[in-house]
């Protein structure tokens, strides 16, 4: 039987960070993946970049690590407001694969947990087996040897792991947040986009650039709600001329890629139907990329380059933990013994209809404790990620990156502390 400290479900933001640290720590690390690559939200839904946070942020160790190893291979910059987060999701698939082998993590890919075996709500083992896409006989693979485990992950980002072990939800009134399937365009003129960009429109809260290395980066942003926005215009133009309809751009939002001189990453479509896929997504995306090349200057020869594999989820599955962490607590700064995430993020609510969406600003900084990442009714297992034991808003300002790397640090440690004074005391 394979013996493991710590078995983690999920390669994605939570989860990476999570193995890295506990590996490095001295646990005995297994992390399993459905994909044959790392990064999940970063790279499979191309949700780049990371945002920025708080100054005073906790469990970077993973996060600057990442930078450091991305920027030594041209696959990040530090953008003018001081934000590092911007990364090259193609390096970044290169960069963990080689973080996890430096710290000796075991790695499955195209992997999957099919069971679990447990006593008295504690985790015992896993099975593990293979994803096989081609089986449609119905029946359910052969098991694997178990895995022994001291403790069990769960970073899948829709608690997979938990709705197998029928854990407690907290998302009974199915708040929810719209979908996004984004994509990239390359063959863009990066210098003419942001200079044109930057003369129309003066609010620097939504547009800026600047220029790294001698390359040209920037963002811009528009949505249908009623505000103020400098594309306005164009955009009214574009739909009255059947570019694109008003479902297709409700929400645009775009920024340079880390290392490249000529590509551009879309935060877009913003998915108004749950019941809407990848195919009516992918159509969408044609008519927003023929809306650049025909009233972007800069995009006049530029190409969709990349799809995401996987759509960019903003909420999910939220487990009942030993504490729910409510937008009170958010709001109200409250102070925890064992806090995991220090952030001042927004609140950011999406909404499926126009003029219904929510960017709260917060004035103080706020804690994330550690016992919103232990499931209710089990003293060894955790969850990580979006899938955490958070109310629907505060869940809404805790599920970016640099929170969710902070999240798979922090119960690394935490974790690497408990096994270290349990042997100690043997």
């Amino acid at each position: 039987m394979n013996k493991y400290d710590i078995v983690i479900a999920g390669g994605g933001t939570a989860g990476v960070s999570c193995a890295y640290t506990a590996a490095k720590l001295g646990l005995k690390t297994l992390l399993i993946e459905k994909n044959t690559f790392l990064g999940g939200s970063i790279t499979s839904a191309l949700v780049i970049p990371a945002m920025k946070t708080s100054a005073n942020a906790i469990n970077t160790d993973f996060f600057n690590e990442l930078y450091k190893n991305l920027f030594e291979l041209g696959g990040a910059i530090t953008y003018s407001d001081g934000n590092r987060g911007w990364f090259n999701p193609e390096l970044t698939k290169i960069v963990l694969d080689k973080m996890m082998s430096d710290v000796n993590v075991d790695v499955l890919f195209e992997t999957h947990i099919t069971n679990i075996n447990s006593i008295n709500n504690k985790i015992l083992s896993v099975y593990i087996d293979k994803i096989d896409d081609n089986n449609t006989n119905g029946k359910q693979p052969a098991l694997s040897e178990p895995i022994e485990t001291r403790y069990l992950v769960d970073a899948t980002g829709d608690a997979k792991i938990c709705q197998k072990l029928n854990c407690e939800f907290l998302n009974k009134n199915c708040e929810t947040q719209p979908t996004s399937l984004r994509f990239i365009m390359s063959g863009v003129n990066s210098p003419k986009f942001a200079e044109w960009i930057m003369n129309l429109d003066s609010n620097r809260d939504i547009t800026t650039s600047c220029s790294v290395n001698g390359r040209t980066y920037c963002s811009t942003a528009y949505t249908w709600d009623s505000a103020k926005w400098a594309l306005t215009p164009l955009v009214d133009k574009a739909i009255a001329d059947g570019t694109v309809e008003k479902e297709d751009i409700n929400y645009f939002q775009l920024f340079s890629i880390a290392g490249t001189h000529d590509s551009i990453a879309f935060n877009c479509p913003r998915l108004l139907k749950e019941t809407e896929g990848y195919s009516s997504a992918r159509i969408r995306i044609l008519r927003l990329s023929a809306f650049c090349k025909k009233y972007l200057p800069g995009f006049e020869n530029a190409y969709i380059s990349s799809i995401a594999n996987s759509l960019g989820i903003r909420v999910s599955n939220r487990v009942k933990g030993k504490y729910i962490y409510t937008i009170d607590d958010l709001l109200t700064s409250k102070k925890f013994e064992n806090p995991v995430v220090v952030s001042n993020y927004p609140v950011d609510v999406h909404s499926y209809d126009k003029n219904s969406s929510t960017l709260q600003k917060v004035f103080k900084e706020y804690e994330l404790p550690l016992e919103s990442l232990q499931v209710e009714g089990y003293n060894n297992l955790f969850v990580i990620g979006r899938c955490i034991s958070a109310d629907f808003k505060a869940q809404a300002a805790l599920r970016i990156i640099p929170s969710c790397f902070s999240m798979g640090e922090g119960l690394a440690k935490y974790l690497a502390k408990i096994i270290g004074n349990c042997m100690n005391i043997l």
